[in-house]
């Protein structure tokens, strides 16, 4: 009597195949993650959304800064805005703006307390990046910078350095919308202190739509 063959499942045959399919067809169906397709392929973002995110990047380096002179150096070798990241102070003309009250009680200083007035754009090769506002304290100050704010193009932060300064934001303001070049983005006073806890600076910043990087063709 022949014994009878018990018929097995040829692998690869048709009995296999078809679950194969349908598990390749679902997976082709899956919603690939974000998070891995920005891995594999970052995107380029263009237009009022990239230029949107570049200002809060620029302000939030800005607010977190204890010298906003280095957070802008910073931000132009970054994005390569020149070949010598360093900035330049120009002066601009004009008169000089008092101090109100609330500017003096910011600094703890007098009514008769005398106080010097600048008023300069910082500028990152052909980028205009903000113009400032600038009242300072100069007894608070060693004759050395005062001598270097009166005659040369140093930025303040740069030249105040060695005071180890601290930076407190009073008032942060939007600017006009949109980031095109004479766009004003956004307007920070703050009060400097020096490390030893001592105000002797009060600015008003303007940052310039110029102070972003252009927009690629």
């Amino acid at each position: 009597m022949r014994s009878r063959r018990v018929a097995r499942p040829v692998l690869g045959g048709r009995s296999s195949r078809k679950p194969i399919v349908i598990l390749l067809a679902t997976l082709a169906a899956l919603p690939v993650s974000p998070g891995r397709a920005v891995a594999e392929a970052p995107a380029i973002i263009d237009g009022p959304g990239k230029s949107q995110a570049l200002v809060a990047a620029l302000r939030a380096r800005i607010l977190a800064a204890d010298s906003a002179t280095l957070a802008l150096e910073g931000w132009c070798a970054e994005h390569r805005l020149a070949a010598d990241p360093h900035l330049v102070a120009e002066r601009l003309p004009g008169p000089d703006k008092p101090l109100t009250p609330a500017q003096r009680a910011r600094l703890a200083i007098g009514s008769e307390e005398p106080v010097r007035y600048r008023r300069v754009r910082l500028v990152c090769g052909d980028h205009v990046m903000s113009e400032a506002d600038n009242w300072y304290v100069p007894a608070r100050l060693t004759p050395e910078m005062n001598a270097a704010l009166d005659g040369t193009r140093t930025p303040f932060g740069r030249v105040v350095r060695p005071l180890a300064p601290v930076r407190r934001t009073v008032e942060v303001r939007a600017g006009t919308s949109g980031a095109a070049p004479a766009d004003r983005l956004f307007e920070v006073d703050a009060v400097l202190w020096t490390g030893a806890g001592q105000p002797f600076c009060e600015v008003v910043e303007t940052y310039l739509g110029t102070a972003l990087p252009p927009a690629r063709r």
